[in-house]
């Protein structure tokens, strides 16, 4: 690890100009590309106090060895030479997109003699239309299919056409005039080069000319009484407009835009970007990226701009582009932008209408991409053995952390206090495992004391199930290092299933408590162990704003590096926590505010209570009702009749409605509802969580 003031610039070396600067480490690699306005005073915040750098900025100054720079005259060419050092170097600290896949385009290879219609993917060639990308090959395929009708241009590869030469004999294409058949001379190549060139144009989206001239020319045939050619335009129209459906209408002023979305945590990004010409979404492609270096928004989009548009001329940068965050500053950027095009390009951000609406739209599929990512990045077993390994290392563990439970606490200022207990084994969530805790003892907002409590109430449970069966009564070291919990000998785990061998609830002790806090609800918890006499079991954590995990003890924290995949997983597992206890939460308040007469009764259920509000019409006529009468409702006997009807008649009627105009008392029927006003659905949004269990 080198030190910033071994290498550091002498003063008055730096220019005070614009410039692009790289970091190289001992190897001479370069190790970091960057662009300014000003290098003295960019420069400059990099040799400064360590302290005072973030993480990832401080891990990349202490890599480098040396720094060096070259002045250029504008912001623009920094630019311009920033993009191509880095497709150059391939900095390891710097933002670089990765492609979540090989996009397929629809290509025209418009530099032949007889130009080729094909997919293709991998690097643009010289003279070659492309069109798109699309997210699958067939999706080229079907849409190159309908209109192979009305512009039938060669498809077939180099091998085939020049078979077909020698041999004076079309391929099955050229029979079904799906192809003009250019190898036996049936269009000639200036002919056939215009083909190409219309079906080029009706891919740019300019389909309107198109389409009326075709109708024009079937409108003749048949005042001419030429039906078969007359029928065959018709064929031709229906073929082009079902392929203009593939594409539907998103912007209805034929807008040539791009609009790019950027979803990001701490760690990563995931930028989308649709591709819009003619108003319809011509194309669509995505990119992941590791977050190593401190960067905002702007910056992420710049850096994706750079991408899209480094090695692109022409038409192939649209009139528009559309952004979440505008690069700081701008005006280079966009200079650069329109230098790309040869044409004027308006980058900004949508504010309203259907240009933001669509912007929405991308980025709910950037949002998705990148969980779709982590999901994938978690499910890696070897990505799973370095996180465990990672975290164990980080806290001074003796064995990897096979079990970890997280905690976190929910309330909407200060009612309804819940907490949540998820699980992870190996890395992975253990749904069936998951717990919920209702606040118990105490009212209103104090969330150190509401996690001794809940630490104290799931250990108290645990201490409990292992006194009742005797385990690892001889044995209590065995149980320290957590290993013969999850991998023992088959008489532990039978000890730890109930009779009809399902697990019992808090029989498994975790390696590590994971707390969604910072170093108030550390102690709380070690406190709350402490008080139990347990002192086998690891605790930590993990702050939100800074993610800096803590240990009880310590006065600072322990900081992991933002890439690194134990931070990853801490990150992952609170996350999951604190989703679960605040949808607990929501759950918990939105029945409160639903709650009933028939709430009360015991034993009576949701499909019980549905059917005495059908069978009598409200919970008014059902607390005038006889008993006999209440038992006449199918699934109620007398013994829950006399139940209902005491309850109902315990329960104070509501409160009559009064017109504040008249001062006249509305006699309205009560809701018709089993459980007072009508409200948003107690389950919504709960697919998996009903496997959580209330403690």
């Amino acid at each position: 690890m080198a030190d910033p003031s071994s290498y550091r610039p002498r003063p008055g070396e730096i220019p005070d100009s614009p410039g692009v600067y790289r970091f190289r480490d001992e190897h001479r690699r370069v190790i970091y590309v960057g662009k300014a306005k000003s290098l003295r005073h960019r420069l400059a915040n990099y040799f400064q106090d360590l302290a005072n750098l973030h993480p990832r900025t401080r891990t990349m100054v202490t890599t480098a060895a040396s720094v060096e720079w070259t002045v250029v005259s504008t912001e623009v060419e920094a630019l311009q030479l920033e993009y191509s050092w880095i497709k150059e170097y391939d900095p390891r600290f710097n933002v670089k997109y990765r492609d979540d896949k090989s996009y397929p385009y629809l290509a025209v290879t418009m530099n032949e003699e007889f130009p080729r219609v094909q997919v293709m993917r991998g690097h643009k060639k010289k003279g070659v239309r492309y069109f798109g990308p699309y997210a699958h090959a067939w999706a080229i395929r079907d849409t190159v299919d309908l209109l192979l009708r009305v512009f039938p241009v060669r498809t077939c590869s180099a091998g085939v056409f020049k078979n077909a030469a020698r041999t004076g004999r079309p391929c099955l294409l050229g029979y079904i005039g799906k192809c003009s058949a250019p190898c036996v001379g049936r269009i000639s190549p200036e002919d056939h080069q215009d083909l190409a060139e219309e079906f080029c144009d009706f891919m740019a989206g300019r389909t309107g000319t198109y389409l009326r001239r075709l109708e024009k020319q079937m409108m003749a045939a048949a005042e001419e009484m030429e039906y078969e050619r007359a029928a065959r335009l018709r064929d031709d129209i229906e073929a082009l407009k079902k392929a203009m459906e593939k594409n539907a209408v998103v912007l209805a002023d034929a807008t040539d835009a791009d609009l790019i979305a950027v979803a990001e945590d701490e760690l990563e990004a995931a930028v989308q970007i649709f591709h819009v010409r003619g108003g319809r979404v011509r194309g669509q492609r995505g990119w992941v990226t590791d977050k190593v270096e401190d960067v905002t928004t702007g910056a992420l989009v710049e850096h994706a701009l750079q991408q899209l548009y480094g090695e692109e001329t022409g038409d192939a940068v649209p009139k528009e582009v559309l952004v979440p965050a505008l690069p700081e500053p701008v005006e280079p950027v966009q200079e650069w932008l329109t230098g790309r095009r040869g044409a004027n390009v308006s980058l900004r951000i949508p504010q309203r209408g259907d240009k933001k609406a669509l912007m929405e739209t991308v980025q709910r599929n950037a949002q998705q991409a990148l969980a779709l990512h982590k999901t994938k990045r978690a499910s890696d077993l070897t990505t799973r053995s370095r996180a465990l390994e990672e975290i164990a290392e980080a806290l001074d563990l003796d064995s990897a952390p096979l079990r970890i439970e997280c905690y976190d606490i929910s309330h909407l200022q200060g009612d309804d206090v819940v907490a949540s207990m998820v699980v992870f084994e190996d890395g992975l969530q253990r749904k069936s495992e998951y717990r919920r805790f209702q606040i118990k003892s105490f009212a209103g907002q104090d969330d150190v004391r509401s996690m001794h409590e809940v630490i104290s109430r799931r250990f108290r449970r645990y201490l409990a199930e292992k006194e009742r069966t005797g385990e690892w009564a001889d044995g209590e070291e065995d149980m320290a290092g957590g290993e013969s919990v999850l991998t023992g000998t088959d008489e532990i785990t039978n000890s730890l299933k109930d009779d009809d061998g399902r697990p019992r609830k808090f029989a498994y002790p975790p390696q590590l408590v994971v707390v969604d806090g910072g170093q108030p609800q550390v102690v709380a918890a070690r406190r709350a162990l402490d008080e139990l006499g347990i002192d086998d079991i690891a605790v930590c954590g993990l702050a939100k704003r800074l993610e800096e995990v803590w240990v009880p003890g310590e006065d600072d924290p322990v900081v992991l590096p933002r890439t690194s995949e134990g931070l990853y997983l801490l990150q992952r597992v609170r996350d999951e926590a604190h989703r679960f206890a605040i949808t607990y939460q929501r759950t918990k308040r939105a029945k409160r505010f639903r709650a009933g007469p028939l709430d009360d009764v015991p034993g009576l259920g949701e499909t019980r209570k549905q059917a005495l509000i059908k069978h009598f019409g409200s919970v008014k006529k059902l607390r005038a009702a006889t008993i006999e009468q209440i038992q006449e409702v199918p699934g109620i006997g007398r013994k829950t009749a006399e139940t209902i009807a005491a309850a109902l008649a315990q329960a104070a009627p509501a409160a009559p409605a009064v017109n504040t105009a008249t001062g006249e008392i509305i006699e309205d029927e009560e809701p018709d509802t089993a459980g007072g006003s009508s409200g948003e659905p107690v389950s919504a949004g709960l697919p998996d969580e009903r496997r959580g269990q209330e403690t």
